[in-house]
């Protein structure tokens, strides 16, 4: 489903995203839907909208806690590495975000799922690492579309 977001009502949302890169340089990323299109999958990165009173980087390491089980004090990322602002439609909704990635870097991780939210439960169904070079080639949906220049450029 797709909306024209001048025309729609809008939802502006601030967001902040980490880029969790492990030993082998490898970026977590979820596979998710928006519930209304159950068979487009896409993949993305931990991440999600603000809560009360935080900024991107609070944000970040909040949500990657809640999405992974993975805590990390706010001085262990580092950036914003990007920021984009990214227009799309979820759940009968039309959504104006702005993103703030952060990048944080861990030897290894095993992927906690206990916090996800009802509706990540619902949408999310797969995670896994990923290489620049499988990022690159791969015909499948990521956001953003140039994440395997920006890990490129970050690594």
């Amino acid at each position: 489903m797709s909306f024209d977001v001048t025309s729609a009502e809008v939802v502006n949302r601030l967001a902040g995203r980490v880029l969790l890169v492990n030993a082998e340089d490898r970026v977590l990323l979820f596979r998710g839907c928006d519930p209304l299109v159950p068979e487009d999958k896409y993949w993305f990165t931990p991440g999600g909208g603000f809560d009360e009173g935080e900024d991107a980087r609070a944000a970040a390491v909040r949500e990657l806690f809640e999405e992974t089980g993975l805590r990390l004090p706010e001085d262990q990322l580092t950036g914003p590495v990007f920021e984009e602002v990214a227009e799309f439609a979820f759940d009968g909704r039309a959504y104006r975000q702005r993103h703030w990635f952060f990048l944080a870097r861990v030897d290894a991780w095993e992927v906690d799922t206990a916090g996800f939210e009802p509706i990540e439960r619902t949408t999310m169904d797969e995670h896994r690492w990923w290489s620049a070079a499988e990022l690159e080639r791969t015909a499948e949906v990521v956001y953003p579309p140039e994440l395997h220049r920006i890990l490129r450029e970050v690594l």
